[in-house]
């Protein structure tokens, strides 16, 4: 196994980088596991390969949790689900935009930031269609086939968003509650650079309650966190990161301009100039975001 690939968050919960988000092996028993979220569209090769080093060939996983359903988590399911005959799992209120009923709010390239916002206009928004793959979770917090964990509610990032954890030892996989790289930054993301950071600013509608998830986050004191996007932190890092967050959380967090920062007066348009500034920048910043995509 080439271990550099993989990331080891904690006993037991691998991680892997795709591009610019992350996935999670957790192993549940002697040879079970299970897989949170599918990376992008195009990476269901590199996840079972991750798979069969881990756990073994012919060994799928016992389930597959999503945090949420944004392109970028749900990308490889139909392609992995041809060959895992698994159950998929969401918040019940994700539900919809996981059986083609609802797409999400559109992404908002005007919140700034970086690369990532800017070009975000690009990413898809439309619900995929699990079919009778996908089941809402139970609503007493309890995960399947994962005994030692529970999913806290978290919304704000999506009204469905979930996050994971094992309070044996403090174990937290977010989702994108919040992120440990500026999740706007292309130079961040694709660099992997740490930094703690509320949800991706460019996919957030719902501030008042992203807020409220980060302080339930927060009031679970956990050791360790793995994240959507960005590399894991831990300890006093960890701690001191998410007390600035709570605490800073207008600042910090949410974006000084954007159509769902004030729900009141969105925008409802994007300026000419605007709109050539996106097109001038994606053309110089496309090819060689292709480029890093091929190299993965």
């Amino acid at each position: 196994m080439e271990e550099h690939k993989y990331t080891e968050v904690a006993p037991g919960i691998w991680g892997m980088k795709i591009v610019f988000v992350n996935v999670y092996m957790i192993a549940t028993g002697p040879e079970e596991w299970v897989l949170v979220d599918a990376g992008l569209k195009g990476s269901a090769c590199r996840i079972k390969k991750m798979a069969e080093e881990l756990f073994g060939e012919g060994n799928p996983p016992a389930a597959i949790i999503l945090t949420h359903g944004h392109f970028d988590h749900v990308g490889a399911l139909h392609e992995l689900l041809k060959t895992w005959k698994v159950q998929v799992y969401a918040h019940l209120q994700e539900t919809p935009f996981l059986t083609g009923q609802v797409s999400y709010s559109a992404p908002d390239p005007t919140v700034g930031g970086g690369l990532m916002s800017i070009l975000s206009f690009l990413y898809p928004n439309k619900p995929i269609n699990l079919g009778l793959h996908i089941h809402p979770l139970s609503k007493d917090g309890t995960l399947p086939d994962m005994p030692d964990w529970i999913y806290v509610h978290t919304p704000g990032h999506t009204a469905g968003h979930i996050s994971l954890f094992r309070s044996r030892d403090k174990v937290l996989i977010a989702g994108d509650a919040f992120v440990t790289t500026q999740a706007e930054s292309a130079i961040s993301v694709l660099s992997n650079r740490k930094k703690l950071s509320g949800p991706p600013k460019y996919f957030t509608p719902n501030w008042v309650m992203a807020a409220l998830s980060v302080r339930k986050l927060r009031d679970l004191r956990p050791a360790v966190a793995a994240t959507g996007h960005g590399p894991t932190m831990e300890g006093e890092e960890l701690a001191n990161g998410l007390e600035d967050l709570v605490d800073h959380f207008k600042e910090l967090a949410i974006p000084k301009q954007g159509r769902y920062v004030n729900e009141q007066f969105p925008s409802r348009s994007l300026s000419r100039t605007f709109l050539g500034s996106l097109i001038i920048i994606t053309a110089l910043v496309t090819f060689g975001l292709v480029k890093e995509m091929k190299k993965h």
